[in-house]
């Protein structure tokens, strides 16, 4: 239950990172409500799943999978380039997200 509380909590970080670009600065209401909500909702997840799992490990999937799905929604909604050097890099977090899985009991 840990791991799904924190796959979620990566999914809302991916929300309000690319939620940001539509608050225009805070200046959005609506926009504005549903970054902070997935902010908050993002939070909560992550602490349930810090209960059970390493900080650490938590911590660097949570920011990984926010990382991964947010460079990579840039690149579909926003125009952002799609470098071949980016998707290794892109490549390279995912193998550690991958591997801290499966070292951590």
């Amino acid at each position: 239950m840990a791991w799904l509380a924190l796959i979620v909590a990566g999914l809302l970080e991916i929300g309000w990172a690319i939620g940001l670009k539509y608050t225009d600065g805070f200046s959005r209401l609506w926009p504005t409500m549903w970054t902070l909500a997935a902010m908050v909702a993002s939070m909560g997840l992550l602490g349930i799943a810090v209960r059970s799992l390493p900080v650490g490990t938590a911590y660097a999937v949570w920011t990984g999978i926010g990382t991964i799905g947010t460079v990579l929604l840039a690149m579909l909604l926003l125009g952002e380039t799609a470098q071949p050097l980016r998707l290794l890099f892109i490549g390279m977090i995912v193998v550690g997200i991958v591997g801290l899985k499966l070292v951590t009991d």
